[in-house]
């Protein structure tokens, strides 16, 4: 009875020995596994947003400068606006003296050397007036019927001859002479090879002043504007009467200046 009591002693403290090592040992491997983890955790970095100078060193920097180039050319086409105009009491009337007129100057036109492809009718319209010369209102209606032909005069020697032929035949607005070219392909050309020798020139000049250089061309648009691609015209407008009898209108083309605009964008080098 005392062995199997012994045993048992010896068997229960065996267990307990047992268990209680097995005890030790979970803890601390429990412990060193979190610690691990959170050493792995704490090790990873975060990201972070670029800093002010980081963004600004991505940036590409550039400068945009817009050039000039201008060139004086003589004309060698005139374009004038011929117009006949007339007024009556009666509608059908006005039209039909309009139509009379008008086809006489068309006739003193061709007689001139234009050809019928280079004319052309701009407008035609009908109003009808309900006020006197002075402004005050009439009881009686008149009726105002305006035609008005674009003609292209290519031989700037004659403009004035075909004016005063336009006139002479019936002819009572002259609306205004403007001058162009006929092909401003090499002109414009040689005004952009301009525009961007000086696009070139205002860059460097700009890179110099701020201690950088200029570097390829990133861009290139040509600016169409009330200063880029356009001519500077000279006219002549007036309005005169029918009739004979009057000299020739003096007609001087003078010359134009074509100015084309180029926006050009440079990278910018140390």
């Amino acid at each position: 009875m005392k062995q199997t009591f012994t045993r048992t002693l010896l068997a229960a403290g065996l267990s307990a020995a047992v268990l209680f090592g097995a005890a030790a040992i979970s803890a601390p491997a429990w412990a060193n596994y979190s610690i691990v983890h959170a050493q792995e955790a704490t090790a990873t970095p975060k990201p972070t947003a670029p800093t002010a100078s980081e963004s600004t060193q991505n940036l590409p920097r550039t400068i945009t400068v817009v050039g000039d180039g201008t060139v004086n050319i003589k004309p060698d086409v005139a374009r004038a606006n011929i117009g006949v105009e007339v007024i009556k009491s009666s509608v059908d009337e006005a039209a039909a003296e309009n139509t009379k007129i008008t086809n006489q100057v068309l006739a003193a036109l061709k007689e001139m050397g234009i050809a019928e492809e280079d004319i052309q009718t701009s407008g035609y319209s009908v109003f009808s007036e309900r006020y006197s010369p002075d402004g005050s209102p009439s009881t009686e209606v008149q009726y105002r019927v305006t035609n008005t032909v674009n003609v292209l005069i290519r031989n700037l020697d004659d403009v004035g001859a075909i004016l005063d032929a336009s006139i002479k035949a019936g002819a009572n607005n002259i609306y205004g002479v403007e001058f162009l070219l006929d092909d401003p392909t090499a002109a414009r050309s040689a005004a952009r090879k301009m525009a961007v020798e000086n696009a070139a020139a205002t860059a460097t000049e700009l890179a110099g002043l701020t201690g950088v250089n200029v570097g390829p061309i990133v861009s290139i648009s040509e600016v169409i504007g009330s200063n880029g691609g356009f001519y500077s015209n000279q006219f002549t407008q007036f309005s005169t009467g029918a009739g004979g009898g009057r000299m020739e209108a003096p007609i001087e083309p003078g010359q134009l200046r074509l100015t084309m605009q180029l926006q050009v964008t440079y990278e910018l080098v140390d």
